[in-house]
């Protein structure tokens, strides 16, 4: 009877979410409804993250923090959780005439070689995102470098073609090669406006913007890159009509890629299961690799700063996903196994996981003003959507990613 009885509460603690064991000493097992689990992916899938503000976080002296509580740096506590790739972004010039910085992370040449030589002593594969400015762009907003504002449009190919060459140079000279290279960054409206604008000028928006991106393909494989993946990346991976309208009008150009990238921010830009159809739909019609380049969740609906966060009650409702540690890992897990069983989907890159508060830590600061015209407030809208906690600790949630 004895043993009845003990298999009766094993039962009974099994359907509460708890264990039993069979002596006081032994230790418990994973809950059954345990949320911090690893996702079911498939072998080889890239585990990646865009840590393009860390150094300005170690220079504003944030003290990242493992699971166990115990100090260490950013970089490896990921790579320790089972991140395998790493993205930074790179801008031409983010300084004002005086020599004060945009903020934002800074990603210059130098800023940038300093985070490379980390990433390959973690033993990680490297993603270099060109924007082809001197700060943020994305669907709304692609300027041109301070230098290069001038040019003429043949001159604007040169400059495009040398930067891309020697910036790649300076990575492979110092033993730094990127494993994979992006020509731009979410290039739903093109780049480099107005000459390479994908919409809205003259009927040959994408006979100029198509020869805008040979020029940087060209110059990341004369620069050395001969290995290099390149990857072309649009906003809004579940809209399928955009990537249909975009690629169809790259690939009659004969623009030369391997990988397509897409951004995933579900409160912006559709389900999980219309970014799997979306993914389908590409990998089906122009048999490339998918990579969601960019996405993330909110863990907490608290703000740490004085910026209001992208993030907020009402992302939360339209997302389905409960903005907590368990949500955050639900979304997650949700999102990678929908990516590994698209026939050519091939991994995931969590946008800036340790970009949290903290003195000097910025958007933007004052010295870009006048380049971005934002509005300018100490602070980060997206600290809610890393993957450590108010304290700096690592957050269960990463246990997704976990080997």
């Amino acid at each position: 009877m004895k043993g009845y009885k003990q298999l009766f509460l094993a039962v009974l603690m099994a359907s509460a979410g708890l264990t039993v064991g069979c002596s006081s000493t032994q230790e418990a097992t994973t809950p059954v409804n345990d949320p911090f689990v690893k996702a079911q992916v498939k072998e080889g899938f890239i585990k990646g993250a865009d840590v393009s503000t860390l150094k300005e976080m170690e220079d504003a002296g944030y003290v990242f923090k493992g699971l166990d509580g115990q100090p260490g740096d950013a970089m490896a506590l990921l790579h320790e959780q089972g991140f395998n790739y790493i993205r930074l972004r790179i801008w031409v010039d983010p300084y004002d005439a005086n020599g004060n910085t945009y903020g934002g992370g800074t990603n210059d040449l130098k800023t940038d070689l300093y985070l490379a030589q980390k990433i390959k002593d973690n033993g990680m594969k490297f993603l270099l995102d060109f924007h082809y400015s001197d700060f943020w762009t994305d669907p709304g907003k692609q300027f041109k470098p301070k230098a290069w504002a001038d040019l003429n449009f043949e001159d604007l190919k040169k400059a495009v073609y040398e930067y891309s060459r020697d910036t790649i140079k300076s990575f492979g000279d110092a033993g730094l090669m990127p494993d994979m290279v992006q020509i731009g960054n979410e290039l739903n409206g093109g780049m480099l406006w107005p000459d390479g604008k994908s919409w809205g000028q003259d009927g040959k928006e994408f006979d100029r913007l198509a020869e805008l991106l040979k020029a940087g393909i060209q110059g990341v494989r004369d620069g050395g890159g001969t290995d290099v993946k390149i990857m072309l990346h649009l906003a809004e991976g579940p809209k399928k009509d955009t990537f249909k309208w975009w690629f169809d009008e790259i690939t009659k150009r004969e623009v030369p890629y391997d990988i397509i990238g897409m951004s995933m921010y579900t409160w912006w830009h559709g389900t999980i299961p219309q970014l799997k159809e979306s993914m389908q739909f590409c990998a089906d019609r122009y048999k490339k690799d998918i990579i969601v380049v960019e996405s993330a969740y909110a863990y907490t609906l608290e703000n740490l700063d004085g910026v209001e966060n992208t993030f907020t009650a009402n992302e939360e409702k339209v997302s389905g996903y409960a903005a907590t540690p368990e949500g955050q890992a639900a979304y997650l897990r949700d999102l990678m196994e929908a990516i590994s069983q698209v026939d050519r989907g091939t991994g995931l890159f969590y946008w800036e996981p340790a970009w949290k508060s903290a003195p000097g830590i910025t958007w933007s600061t004052k010295a870009g003003m006048d380049y971005t015209d934002d509005h300018w407030k100490e602070g980060n809208s997206r600290e809610n959507q890393a993957l450590f906690d108010d304290n700096g600790q690592l957050l269960p949630s990463v246990k997704v990613f976990n080997d």
